[in-house]
């Protein structure tokens, strides 16, 4: 057995980070390097490149101004309020300092995928003329930088956090900072992309009849935009957000039952760092052959990465003498993950029967197709949370006997959940490599139709773009079972944070606690329970509701364009809309809906935590995450099963283009949109911002409630 320290394994970690960052410089100067000679497909480019820029600088300042809000009230009230008798004004500052450092990070996080992505799209759509295998690689190269920069910035701030303050606690102000940024950038590209995407699809497929990416169609470069700044930027900072807290949830776990230098703590920094080296290896080794299934490919990249990571976790917990309970534990979430992104992949896939009967119902009439779809992703939420509770279970049972000597099962049981979340998460290096590949590849698509490269490209970049819709709806999957599972370790976070502020307030002995579970038959944790439970419904239907307004007013801008210019819906020669117009309509709209929805979520979790104490807020936890976990999964799969029903329709089957399951498959696609892009992948960032809120603020919780 080799001895390790906590300052040898964070250095490792910090290694591995840089050697992650300098892997994802390689691959975007090689996405650079790719011929590209184009001058329609350059125009188009800039336009994309340019109003994605546009957008994230002014979401970013409207996110800058909460930041400092909320900088100066962590300040004033956390860990302790300044004015407490055992205030210390240095912790204070450190938690400040690092709140205001995982908002920097997670926007940074955005900001390198909007950077690459608009890059790669163009040199994959002038690939394709080579074949797929060029296309793909640029494409899946262009993902990759995003998911490389993301993990390698993640676990580099939560090493350089806990380095400098030595407080766990802190590593929760640092997951707060990545969380509230990714909750409010997500939601608010999601709801500029599905404006955009909702209304082009429904002005120029339905009513016109023209094609998806038809340069005629005002809308179609605010759909691509609307790519970048949801699916690549929003998403960047989700799994960034994911990532973080998984990490410290079970840091926050770890440092109670042994300290900072304790056994635990090393373990979670040597697996995570594991984790995103199995990563760089799946990507380095990704390949697809000349005439290949990109589907497969994406697929095989990720089985590496996890078989890599199972061995090496294997081979560090031998090398270094870590229980291998908790090795068990984080295979668990390994293997479910997996099993979660597999069924994922069968109700989202149109190769299978789920997605090809959505399009069979889509020939009697679009009321059928939301019929089908809505009821296919019902029917999706059973394995994942199957998998979800069996995962939580198995990791608890794994693990609890390691605390039975010293009385402390539920902790160690805890923190073996946190541990199988972090075996989720760990190859989020490959995970975010996947989900990146889709958007740019749905650009390089629209790229290649408005820039006349002919039939036999536009199929090529079809194919690869429906392998993203694929890859885009497992990843998701499994970012909403690993938001599960790390939420579950944090509702243990916030048990070990009220328990150790008990202790030092008194109201405890030492070796006492004051929560050990939430008995539903409380009438304080019913009624958190109850709020909780509703939550995600109203923050989803705020989304959703922003996309609905911005959306018809865009249908109008277009309307109005193509009845005012001269020449337009022809598509004479010379005559342009005007694209500008309905990118600000986009921009503006989102950033107005993008706030509201996240300020009810937290200044809900404050008033429950008020009104009824810490129990409440446990019940509040457990009801906001088992609806949430439900709608998330619903919206995104069934989202992704009405996206590829139109796509299956598209490629000839069923009547194909201009039929009418074609039209029907379309309306399926523009309900399932913010279902997929909006509220269902934003819920999940949902979900960890009140654990977060709710394991900050704890200690005040305890001193402050009504009942």
């Amino acid at each position: 057995m080799v001895n390790i320290t906590t300052q040898m394994v964070q250095v490792f970690a910090i290694f591995v980070a840089f050697l992650a960052l300098g892997f994802a410089a390689w691959l975007y100067a090689w996405v650079k390097s790719q011929p590209s000679s184009n001058a329609r497909i350059a125009e188009i480019g800039e336009y994309i490149r340019r109003g994605a820029n546009t957008f994230l600088k002014r979401e970013y300042l409207v996110l800058a101004r909460f930041t400092a809000v909320a900088a100066v009230l962590i300040f004033v009230l956390l860990p302790h309020p300044l004015w407490a008798e055992n205030a210390d004004i240095t912790k204070n500052i450190w938690m400040t300092v690092s709140y205001i450092f995982g908002t920097v990070l997670s926007a940074l996080a955005g900001k390198i995928g909007i950077q690459i992505a608009t890059i790669a799209n163009i040199k994959s759509a002038e690939a394709a003329q080579k074949g797929i295998k060029p296309s793909f690689m640029t494409g899946f190269r262009g993902g990759a930088v995003m998911g490389m920069a993301v993990v390698g910035t993640s676990l580099l701030g939560i090493a350089v956090v806990l380095m400098l303050v030595g407080d766990a606690t802190s590593v929760l102000g640092f997951s707060f900072g990545a969380s509230s940024l990714a909750l409010f950038a997500k939601a608010g590209g999601g709801i500029f992309t599905k404006t955009a995407d909702i209304s082009a699809d429904l002005v120029g497929k339905v009513e016109l009849g023209i094609p998806e990416d038809d340069p005629r169609n005002p809308a179609v470069i605010a759909d691509n935009v609307g790519d970048n700044v949801g699916d690549v930027a929003g998403m960047g900072a989700d799994l960034f957000d994911s990532n973080v807290a998984s990490m410290a949830a079970a840091l926050v776990m770890a440092t109670a039952l042994g300290g900072i230098a304790g056994k635990n703590v090393i373990m979670v920094f040597a697996y995570a760092a594991v984790g995103l080296l199995s990563s760089i290896i799946g990507v380095a080794t990704a390949r697809i052959g000349k005439n290949g299934d990109p589907s497969k490919a994406l697929n095989s990249s990720t089985y590496v990465t996890t078989a890599v990571y199972a061995v090496l976790t294997a081979l560090a917990t031998f090398l270094f003498g870590f229980e291998w309970r908790i090795w068990g534990a984080t295979a668990v979430g390994l293997i479910v993950g997996t099993v979660i992104g597999i069924t994922s992949d069968y109700f989202t896939n149109d190769n299978k029967p789920p997605v090809q009967e959505v399009a069979k119902a889509s020939k009697s009439g679009p009321a059928f197709t939301i019929l089908s779809g809505f009821s296919y992703g019902l029917l999706s939420c059973l394995p994942a949370l199957i998998g979800i509770a069996l995962s939580a279970l198995l990791a608890f049972k794994i693990c609890s006997p390691l605390g039975v000597a010293i009385g402390q099962e539920a902790e160690y049981g805890m923190f073996g959940i946190s541990m199988s979340a972090l075996g989720m998460l760990s190859i989020v290096g490959m995970i975010i490599s996947n989900d990146a590949y889709g958007p740019i590849v749905d650009n390089a698509r629209g790229l290649a139709e408005m820039g006349g490269f002919g039939e036999k490209v536009i199929a090529i970049t079809d194919e690869l773009d429906s392998a993203g819709n694929t890859v885009k709806a497992v990843t998701k999957g499994f970012s909403i079972s690993a938001a599960g599972l790390t939420v579950i370790s944090l509702l243990g976070a916030f048990m070990s944070e009220v328990n150790t502020a008990a202790r030092e307030l008194g109201i405890i002995a030492a070796g006492e606690s004051f929560i050990k579970n939430f008995d539903i038959m409380d009438p304080t944790v019913f009624f958190g329970l109850i709020i909780g439970v509703a939550i995600p419904a109203i923050f989803s239907a705020m989304l959703m509701l922003g996309v609905d307004k911005n959306a018809q007013r865009m249908v109008a801008e277009i309307h109005r364009q193509f009845d005012t210019i001269p020449g337009l819906k022809e598509g004479k020669e010379g005559v342009k809309p005007d694209y500008d117009k309905c990118i600000d309509i986009a921009t503006s709209g989102a950033l107005k809906e993008l706030i509201p929805a996240g300020l009810v979520a937290i200044l809900a979790t404050i008033a429950v935590g008020f009104i009824g104490g810490a129990r409440a807020i446990g019940g509040y936890l457990t009801g906001n995450i088992a609806s949430g976990l439900l709608l998330a999964l619903l919206m995104s799969n069934s989202g992704g099963t009405w996206d590829n029903a139109k796509k299956y329709v598209e490629a000839g089957n069923c009547g194909g283009k201009g039929s009418t399951a074609h039209k029907s498959a379309v309306v399926g696609d523009t309900v399932g949109d913010p279902f997929k892009d909006t509220a269902g992948p934003s819920i999940n960032t949902q979900i960890t911002v009140v654990s977060l809120v709710s394991s900050l603020l704890a200690v005040i919780f305890l001193q402050l409630s009504i009942f």
